[in-house]
C-alpha cells in the first residue's frame, strides 16, 4: 500500500478544496491518503474580521473538521503533498511554520527519497501561484526528496492546468471549480503512482 500526505493550511477553505481533490485521486489510484492541516497562527480578532476565512476555522477545528498534522505523518508516507494560499508570492507562515519543524527528521534522512508535490490558490490570477509552489518546492530539496510537478501530463491540463501543480484564482472568494478539483485528482493520482514506483524500488 502507498502512503500519501496531502498536508496543507487553508483559512477561508479554497486549498482546502484543492487537497480534497488530491486525496480522491490518491486514494482512486488505490493509496492510502491522511489529510491534514497545519496549525493556525493568527490571532482570532484577525479571522474574526472575514466572514469565509471564521467559518472554514470554525468547521476545520472542529469535531468532524480535519486533523492537525504531526511529524508522524511525514515519516509514515512515502509521498506528501503540500498546500497553501499564496502570501506575496510565497508559501503562508502557518504551513512554513510546521516545515521549520521538520529539522530533525532531515538530519536522520528520514524525508530522503520520499515523494513531494504542491498544490495553491491566490485571489488574483498573476498573484504569485507559481513561485508559491517552487517556494514551497524548496524545502523539498533540502529534505532530499524527489520533486514531482503536475506537468502537461493528461489533455485536461493542456488547456485549464499549470505543470507546477493544481492552482485556483479565488475571485470574488469563489471556490474551486470542477477544472481546478480534476487537475487536483489528477495530480493526487499521479504522486500515489509515482511514490509506489519509488517505494516499491528502495
Amino acid at each position: 500500500m502507498t502512503n500519501i500526505a496531502v498536508i496543507h493550511y487553508s483559512a477561508t477553505g479554497n486549498v482546502h478544496g484543492l487537497a480534497q481533490g488530491i486525496v480522491q485521486g490518491a486514494e482512486d489510484a488505490g493509496a492510502e491518503v491522511r489529510l491534514r492541516r497545519v496549525a493556525e497562527l493568527a490571532p482570532e480578532e484577525a479571522i474574526e474580521q472575514n466572514e469565509r476565512w471564521a467559518a472554514h476555522h470554525e468547521w476545520a477545528t472542529g469535531p468532524d473538521g480535519v486533523d492537525e498534522v504531526s511529524l508522524d505523518d511525514l515519516e509514515w508516507a512515502h509521498g506528501i503533498a503540500l498546500g497553501s494560499p499564496t502570501r506575496f508570492g510565497g508559501p503562508a507562515a502557518q504551513l512554513k511554520q510546521f516545515l521549520d519543524t521538520t529539522g530533525g527528521l532531515w538530519a536522520q534522512g528520514k524525508l530522503a527519497d520520499k515523494v513531494v508535490t504542491a498544490f495553491t490558490s491566490a485571489s488574483t490570477t498573476h498573484g504569485g501561484l507559481e513561485s508559491t509552489i517552487l517556494a514551497i518546492q524548496n524545502v523539498a530539496y533540502h529534505w532530499g526528496a524527489i520533486v514531482l510537478p503536475l506537468g502537461y501530463t493528461d489533455p485536461h491540463l493542456m488547456t485549464t492546468g499549470i505543470p507546477y501543480g493544481a492552482t485556483w484564482v479565488a475571485k470574488s472568494g469563489s471556490a474551486p471549480d470542477d477544472d481546478a478539483l480534476r487537475a487536483a485528482r489528477l495530480q493526487g493520482a499521479r504522486l500515489a503512482r509515482i511514490a509506489g514506483a519509488v517505494a516499491g524500488a528502495q
